[in-house]
């Protein structure tokens, strides 16, 4: 296994500048991680400036809160610019309240701006029970969305790996999952990858590879 292969090389601040987007996609190349994962406003100056890597962008970041066709809109962008994944925040409070309908047509519409795209499904495991990880993980592949993932990284918490087996045991061996938030070790890496993550969101990815 590639553990670099792994890695989505991530800049989600809200004070990044163009100079470090350009040194996230430097060093990606560098190191051959999967991606570059960034908020869309990025997207189309890293397809100028260096169109070798994969783009990953966000979408309804980082509270899922906004309306279903603004998310599918800034889908639609994100895809136009460049971006061939697409990592989308559900409607947290809808799914809590068990509104799934409501949940699953937001998926829906984005997968369907995403086209061919990949897109994965940020649930925000630390404000849910396991009960509500299940059902997020079930509607996100009734949805047709290519991974779950745990964590935006801006919430309470990071990815755990009890979560990473329990998302892994909800949507089979096809779906892909990925751990993010809170990951700064390689041993913290291996631990989600044994658990059943097939990528990794981080920051720190130089440090996890070394």
């Amino acid at each position: 296994m590639q553990l670099n292969r792994l890695i989505d090389h991530t800049n989600l601040k809200a004070d990044a500048t163009t100079a470090d987007i350009k040194k996230l996609v430097d060093e990606a190349i560098e190191h051959d991680f999967f991606s570059v994962c960034v908020n869309s406003s990025f997207v189309k100056f890293i397809k100028e400036y260096n169109d070798q890597v994969k783009i990953a962008t966000v979408v309804g970041f980082p509270l899922g809160a906004m309306s279903t066709r603004v998310k599918a809109y800034e889908t639609k962008c994100a895809i136009e610019d460049g971006a061939s994944e697409i990592d989308m925040v559900i409607e947290i409070g809808r799914l809590k309240e068990g509104d799934y309908d409501y949940v699953l047509e937001d998926i829906k519409a984005v997968k369907e701006a995403c086209g061919d795209n990949v897109l994965k499904v940020i649930i925000e495991t630390c404000l849910l029970n396991e009960e509500e990880i299940v059902k997020a993980c079930e509607l996100s592949v009734e949805a047709g969305a290519e991974f779950v993932k745990t964590s935006t990284g801006f919430s309470t918490a990071g990815a755990k790996a009890s979560d990473i087996a329990l998302m892994r045991k909800t949507v089979g061996p096809d779906i892909g999952v990925k751990a993010s938030g809170g990951i700064h070790t390689k041993e913290e890496a291996l631990e989600m990858v044994e658990n059943g993550a097939t990528r990794i969101g981080a920051s720190k990815s130089i440090d996890i590879c070394k």
